[in-house]
């Protein structure tokens, strides 16, 4: 993503100095062409594929709440769940195509430049911020899940039923491990698109996690014979209807779905730059593989949750993989899936970095061409502060569920409706203009969904609820 071509220089050249110029003189003009064309990033040349940056962008949405979606359905219902889902994938196609254009009309291709053109420096650090946390706090949560699931998988090859305290055994020294010979040299590529492999890779061992998760629907019987809710010799099925599908419920837990569904789906900061990157680049092809891969996701995350749900019911945790091992800690093909979920989550993790480090150059060094040793720096440094808040903060659940209630809807909701009012000009749409009504609407309601989200999450701290809630 760094390494850009500028009239086939490299982006050593100088073309973070570029930039602004270039965009500057990409603005809609009033003039006539004989040819209808749409305003490209005309001083990059794209090389990566169409499929390449479906992957990209596949892998960017997907994230760690697909474990937590079938905890979601078990206090929604399926019925509510579908719908939930229905909305905020649609919700999250509309927001990027708001994005695309509001890029298209400026020829800027960076999530912190456009809060640059529409207010200025404060709205390009606001942005950069919002970008910054969420992403920090989804790499986190990827780290989280290589911290508690790793050690299991090594202590199942072993052939040990628990944990007996040797050092490879201890999941603090296994993400240090991780993180410096597998995240960190993916995370220095120059570009994304070269993930495009990763990618792919790490969304096949999704595939695989989501086939085992529906075999396993026809083979572990309800209810659990060591059932997580069922501690004494008390047989498992103590609640009438305990094995039953809800179509429809709510309950204490219900409310911290939709916030699930929204960090779900936040794929926003990677999209500028998978579009940079893009072969033959316009605003058509890129919304074509923002809805191919949220439609893509739409169908694993509801295969996983109804499949999932319907395996355990009311004994579902709020991670999936958690729950299985309640049927037998030693099965191979459960080991087989906390592996692949392992290895995608993994290589997600250098995916999520890119749009931060990119923050925080577009903050601290504006108008300085790639180096090298900034890059490495920024990487290394961005890992050092994700692997000291896993290994020190004990619980980070209740701080995903500000990050998920406040930059979710942010990313989402608020920054592209009012980045599309401020920057579309009125001669093209005026502000009484349907599209600007609708993008209004949108921000507002993602300040809606955001006071709704925190109150619900200050209300259960009040109250002392005990809650359990899924990451990206």
């Amino acid at each position: 993503m760094e390494l850009q071509k500028v009239n086939g220089h490299s982006r050593d050249d100088g073309f973070d100095g570029l930039e602004a110029i270039n965009a500057e003189r990409e603005e809609f003009l009033p003039h006539k062409t004989d040819i209808k064309t749409e305003i490209r990033f005309t001083d990059f040349e794209g090389k990566t594929s169409f499929g390449m940056s479906v992957f990209n962008l596949s892998n960017a949405i997907m994230g760690s709440g697909i474990l937590g979606l079938a905890f979601a359905m078990s206090n929604t219902g399926i019925i509510l769940f579908i719908i939930l889902l229905i909305l905020i994938a649609i919700l999250s196609a509309y927001s990027i195509h708001l994005l695309l254009k509001s890029a298209g009309v400026v020829g800027i291709r960076a999530y912190e430049q456009l809060g640059n053109r529409a207010f200025g420096a404060p709205g390009k650090i606001v942005a950069a911020s919002i970008i910054t946390v969420h992403n920090i706090g989804a790499m986190s949560s990827y780290l989280f899940i290589v911290k508690s699931e790793l050690p299991l998988v090594i202590q199942a090859f072993l052939g040990k039923t628990e944990n007996t305290g040797e050092w490879f055994l201890n999941g603090n020294y296994l993400i240090i491990i991780v993180s410096i010979c597998i995240i960190l040299p993916l995370a220095l590529m120059k570009q994304l698109g070269y993930l495009g492999y990763t990618s792919g890779f790490s969304l096949s061992c999704m595939v695989f996690f989501l086939i085992s998760v529906i075999y396993k629907k026809f083979n572990i019987p309800c209810p659990l014979e060591d059932s997580h809710s069922n501690q004494s010799n008390t047989p498992a099925p103590v609640l009438e209807g305990f094995c039953d599908a809800k179509m429809f419920t709510i309950n204490s837990q219900t409310a911290y779905t939709i916030p699930i569904l929204a960090f779900a789906f936040v794929c926003h900061p990677e999209v500028l730059p998978i579009y940079t990157e893009l072969r033959k680049p316009n605003k058509k092809r890129m919304q074509m593989i923002a809805n191919i891969s949220i439609l893509a996701m739409f169908g694993m995350y509801l295969l996983t949750a109804i499949f999932g749900y319907l395996t355990f019911f009311g004994a579902v945790e709020s991670e999936l993989l958690h729950t299985y091992n309640h049927v037998d800690p030693l099965d191979v093909l459960v080991l087989c899936v906390r592996l692949a979920v392992l290895v995608a989550v993994t290589l997600t993790v250098p995916v999520v970095l890119f749009p931060i480090r990119r923050a925080i150059q577009q903050i601290l060094f504006p108008e300085k061409p790639f180096h090298w040793a900034r890059h490495i720096i920024i990487a290394f440094c961005l890992l050092f502060i994700v692997n000291l808040l896993v290994i020190f903060v004990p619980s980070i659940r209740d701080i995903f569920g500000i990050i998920g209630a406040t930059s979710a809807p942010s990313l989402i909701f608020i920054l592209p409706g009012i980045f599309y009012i401020r920057i579309v000009p009125e001669e093209q749409e005026p502000m009484v203009s349907r599209q600007k009504i609708q993008a209004a609407c949108f921000a507002g309601l993602g300040f809606v969904f955001m006071v709704m989200s925190l109150s619900f999450i200050i209300i259960d701290w009040v109250t002392g609820e005990s809650r359990s809630a899924g990451g990206h």
